[in-house]
């Protein structure tokens, strides 16, 4: 069982950044891939972004290319997202998960989640 949890969420005005931290409790966070969804109120979760196991791969939603960049540190069995130049339209509470899956993209490829940590960018 793998427990996942985010950090750094919080209240940024549009063009801010913000850092978003998941810790996992697993010895053997490396053999996840892991990666971000996120879930505006009233609208499904969606994916955001993955990254290999091994750092070395990732796949970015387009709305979010360019200025979100997702790493990792196996060493400290935690996953990051870096958020930058934000809009009122990446307002949503943010998940990390794991998956033992090589890239997944599907909210099904994923094991197991995070509580979520509330992202808010106001105009």
């Amino acid at each position: 069982q793998v427990q996942l949890v985010e950090s750094g969420g919080g209240l940024v005005q549009a063009g801010g950044s913000l850092r978003l931290s998941c810790a996992a409790s697993e010895r053997t966070f490396s053999s996840y891939a892991m990666g971000w969804f996120r879930q505006a109120p009233g609208k499904e979760r969606e994916f955001v972004v993955c990254i290999s196991r091994t750092g070395g791969n990732t796949v970015y939603a387009d709305s979010v290319k360019g200025r979100f960049t997702i790493s990792r540190d196996n060493a400290k069995n935690t996953v990051y997202l870096q958020m930058n130049s934000l809009k009122p339209e990446d307002t949503a509470v943010y998940y990390c998960a794991a998956s033992p899956q090589w890239m997944p993209i599907a909210i099904y490829d994923y094991s197991y989640w995070g509580q979520g940590t509330q992202v808010t960018v106001s105009s």
